[in-house]
Parts: C-alpha cells; structure tokens; sequence
C-alpha cells in the first residue's frame, strides 16, 4: 500500500507537470504560429517595397541618364561657343592693333557715332552667339 501511496502521488504529479507541460507548449506553438503569420505577412508587404524601390530605383537612374546626356550636350554646345567668342575677341583685339598702327592713334580719335556703330556691331554679335 505504501508502494500504491508513492506510485499514486508520483502520476498526479506527473499528470500535473505533463499537462501543464502540454498547456504551455500549445500556448506557445499558437504564438509561433501567430508571429509566423505576422513575420510572413511583413515579408510580403516589405518584397512588395522592395520592387516597387527597385522600379522607382531605376526610373531615377534612366532620367539621371537623360540628363546626363543633356548635360553634357549643352557643356560641349557651351564650349564650342566660347572657344568661338574667344577667337572672336582675339580677332578684334588683333583688328585694333593692326588699325591703331596704321591709323596712329587716329582711331580712337573717330567720330562718336562710329564708335557706338562698332560697338552695336559687337553687341549684336555677342548677342547674336548667346543663343
């Protein structure tokens, strides 16, 4: 009987602690199961981000392209015009050395009119390059 007394003791304590045991581990698998759902449900929506960056991504990059390309267009129209301004002006400044020679000094002494007729002259041009 005494044997019985222990044998008896020992299942309910047993039974206890198993199902507790059991109760614990379901509760647990049910918020696993939970947090799976919820972890699986961010998976998808973060992928979906994912592409959605990734297309946004390369948009930007294709109109940075474009642009680059723009860029460089009007930096090689920009240098073309500036080197042809430049001889322009080295041109003219040549054109007044070679006048002021053969003029000797005269030219300066021209009428005002003339001058203001070179100076819209050289205007017009400048202006007509900045296009």
């Amino acid at each position: 009987e005494e044997i019985y007394d222990k044998m008896a003791c020992w299942c309910e304590t047993n039974d206890k602690e198993k199902t507790k045991s059991i109760a614990d581990a379901e509760a647990k698998i049910e918020d696993l199961t939970t947090k799976i759902e919820e972890l699986t449900a961010l998976s998808a929506r973060l992928n979906t981000e994912i592409k959605n960056l990734e297309s946004e991504v390369a948009k930007n990059q294709e109109a940075l392209d474009k642009a680059t390309a723009i860029r460089e267009k009007q930096l090689a129209e920009f240098n073309a015009e500036e080197k042809d301004l430049l001889e322009s002006i080295s041109a003219l400044k040549a054109a007044i050395t070679v006048l002021s020679k053969h003029q000797g000094g005269a030219f300066l002494q021209l009428p005002q009119s003339h001058i203001l007729s070179v100076a819209a002259t050289i205007q017009h041009e400048m202006s007509s390059h900045s296009d």
